[in-house]
């Protein structure tokens, strides 16, 4: 009997994979997130700028932040860029989050963001595994 494939989020548009991830990690559970992010970072990522290739993911206080992960500044940005590896708040829904934190509670589980893409609707997601 076959493995079941893993769910498969729409995904339009790639602006940044960790490709090492699924190599050097074995991945038991997918979510999709939506990504708290200000102007000049959504207009950094629809140019395909960014990497999430030593970022992860942290629980605390009852919310998912994106830690580590490099957009860089916009060019055209002046006095309102942002920080480039500044935390990012992810948003989930609130059992998605406890899910994730009896994971993480236990030994050697981690999260690990997989990619950062466009949905259909032009909205800024991240895959978590």
């Amino acid at each position: 009997m076959s493995r079941p494939k893993p769910l498969e989020f729409e995904k339009t548009k790639i602006v940044a994979e960790n490709r090492r991830a699924r190599h050097e990690y074995f991945l038991e559970q997918f979510f999709e997130a939506g990504i708290a992010l200000t102007g000049t970072e959504v207009k950094s990522l629809r140019f395909g700028e960014g990497t999430i290739a030593e970022s992860y993911a942290e629980i605390k206080d009852g919310q998912v932040n994106l830690i580590n992960a490099n957009i860089p500044e916009f060019s055209h940005g002046n006095r309102f860029n942002h920080e480039p590896r500044r935390p990012r708040k992810l948003l989930l829904h609130e059992r998605e989050i406890n899910k994730m934190a009896q994971g993480v509670n236990r030994e050697g589980m981690t999260l690990i963001p997989l990619a950062i893409y466009f949905n259909k609707r032009g909205r800024a997601k991240v895959e978590l595994a």
